[in-house]
């Protein structure tokens, strides 16, 4: 018997008998003739609002694997709620990543399906399935349904910072802001514009780690269902055919996904997720890659935040395929998918169904998307900007730095009416890198001092060596590297500093003579307020994590360790 399982089942010995005995609560004697067994790595979780139908998906996926002679087995692993755990999900992504990775090898399975949608779960199961190096093929659990109030539809993340800013500005009820609350999330699924989780089902069909066609089906929707199973009966192909993860994810397939980043106006997320996961797997892959591949590919998906639709308008659209049907000539032909073919090889029948959500290559919302990657005097070591999602007009600015030496201090002080700030200002945050929290968090799109916004401004340029919402928006740098805790030039700056920003010339500068700039010592008040765990996975992560230029992960979990087990448990 040649499979994995078999080295758990196989034979009359005792712990042979021990390994089948204990499964016999239902399987059959010829579930363990030398079948593949594949694993359902399921993210389901009340307390992930996102993935909660999960449970469902598993079992559409369960009946494919049973169809195609595999035995299936539902695996629960570590499921990060976005909107709902503290300090924030990107603490424990590496986490959920090594438990997975060490889950799926320590167990008796030959392949996996892998099951995510909120934010951080298909990141931390790609980088799982890359380090084990199991056959691995994603189902997206999809986005939810569009939801409407006052007549018009709602954006879940970007129309919570919209509406949020309209009550702070007095333009909307407190009452009514909270009538919105219940038409947002009108289904199943995750966030409905293009944010991380949308973002990253997309590209992991991009990477060629899904059945082609099904990223971006809405998760209410019957085909995702019908998908499933369609995967589940391909994850035993894979198993007998020796696909992998290594096979499937070369630096051709990532450069794909950045040119897919730019053409979707995903979020500025992937890039410290596929990092990780090239990481995992030792492709060549940097952030300048994002810049060099992807700065020139035209936007041409008109969704929110840096668009007027959702993501069940581009489903309708023509979906995925469409999109890159436009951009066919910028992929790799040779990147192949978990059907051993070519990804390009499933665009042919792709056509573009609304123009007005998805743009034809002659006529895109943007010439030149994509991230852009800056260095200079505040980021020896890169920072990023969405360009897409920033107001033209800051995209060069020169200003005098606010400055926050925490998220706490920002709140404390944002809406004070005798904060020294105009809409010249460049608010700095800092303290919010993967160390400094810890755990890297969304706050780098700082709402706009309330004063400011009862003048009408609504964008400021921001600075800040955390992360930003996928779903948010503005002339937000961020992943600032490196960080403030890390030592990073962005705690040296003070109140008054000149700060440079020239998105065209790939520039973050500060305008202080070198002498003074030497001579400047961290704030106390930022350090004071780092993180300093004491005992578990905080301090574990504290101090081995990267700078977000690297992807953020954990020293010691890049590369990949492959699947073998040596010992027995008996």
């Amino acid at each position: 018997m040649g499979t994995r399982s078999a080295e758990w089942y196989g034979g009359a010995g005792r712990n042979s008998y021990i390994h089948r005995a204990w499964m016999r609560r239902g399987l059959p004697a010829h579930a363990f003739d030398g079948r593949p067994h594949i694993a359902i790595a399921n993210t389901a979780s009340d307390l992930t609002p996102c993935n909660a139908h999960l449970d469902e998906v598993a079992e559409h996926v369960k009946r494919g694997v049973w169809e195609a002679g595999g035995v299936p087995l539902n695996l629960p692993v570590v499921s990060l709620g976005e909107t709902q755990v503290r300090p924030t999900a990107m603490l424990w992504r590496n986490m959920a990543a090594m438990a997975a990775e060490e889950l799926l090898r320590a167990n008796p399975v030959d392949g996996v399906v892998l099951l995510g949608g909120c934010d951080k779960t298909i990141p931390a199961l790609l980088m799982a399935a890359a380090s084990v190096d199991l056959p691995a093929i994603v189902v997206p659990g999809g986005p939810m349904l569009t939801g409407h109030f006052r007549g018009v539809p709602l954006g879940c993340g970007t129309d919570v910072w919209k509406l949020s800013e309209e009550v702070r500005a007095g333009t909307l009820t407190e009452a009514e802001f909270m009538r919105s609350e219940s038409s947002m999330i009108r289904s199943r699924g995750h966030c409905n514009t293009m944010g991380t989780a949308s973002t990253m089902g997309l590209l992991a069909e991009v990477l060629g780690m899904t059945l082609p066609g099904v990223a971006g089906t809405p998760a209410a929707d019957s085909r995702l269902l019908e998908a499933a199973h369609a995967s589940g009966s391909l994850a035993v192909e894979m198993v007998a055919e020796d696909r992998r993860p290594s096979t499937v994810l070369t630096r051709g397939s990532f450069l794909n996904a950045v040119v897919a980043l730019a053409a979707l106006g995903g979020s500025t997320n992937a890039v410290v997720h596929l990092l990780a996961i090239a990481g995992r797997l030792g492709v060549e892959l940097t952030q300048d890659d994002f810049d060099r591949t992807g700065s020139g590919v035209p936007l041409l998906v008109d969704l929110l935040p840096a668009g007027r639709f959702l993501m069940d308008d581009l489903h309708r659209a023509g979906g995925l395929h469409a999109v890159l049907r436009e951009v066919r000539d910028l992929l790799d032909p040779e990147a192949i998918t978990v059907t051993g073919r070519p990804l390009v090889d499933w665009l042919g029948a792709a056509r573009i169904h609304d123009p007005e959500v998805i743009r034809p290559r002659e006529t895109p919302l943007l010439e030149n998307a994509g991230i852009a990657v800056l260095y200079g005097d505040l980021a020896p070591g890169g920072a990023v900007i969405k360009p897409a999602a920033a107001s033209p007009h800051l995209l060069r600015h020169r200003g005098p730095a606010v400055v926050f030496d925490s998220v706490e201090d920002f709140h404390a002080r944002i809406d004070d009416p005798d904060l020294d700030v105009t809409p010249d200002s460049v608010l700095v945050l800092r303290g919010c890198g993967p160390r400094g929290y810890p755990g890297m968090p969304e706050v780098a799109n700082m709402p706009l001092p309330a004063k400011l916004l009862a003048q009408g401004v609504r964008d400021m340029v921001r600075v800040c060596d955390g992360r930003m919402s996928g779903t948010a928006y503005g002339t937000v740098v961020l992943h600032v590297a490196p960080e403030a805790a890390a030592g990073g030039p962005l705690g040296l700056v003070r109140d008054g500093d000149m700060i440079v920003l020239d998105v065209d010339a790939r520039r973050l500068d500060v305008e202080v003579p070198a002498e003074e700039w030497a001579a400047r010592e961290p704030s106390p008040a930022m350090t004071r307020a780092f993180a300093a765990p004491s005992r578990g996975w905080e301090r574990l992560y504290v101090e081995t994590v990267g700078q977000a230029n690297t992807g953020a992960d954990l020293d010691f979990l890049t590369g990949s360790s492959g699947h073998p087990v040596p010992r027995d448990s008996h």
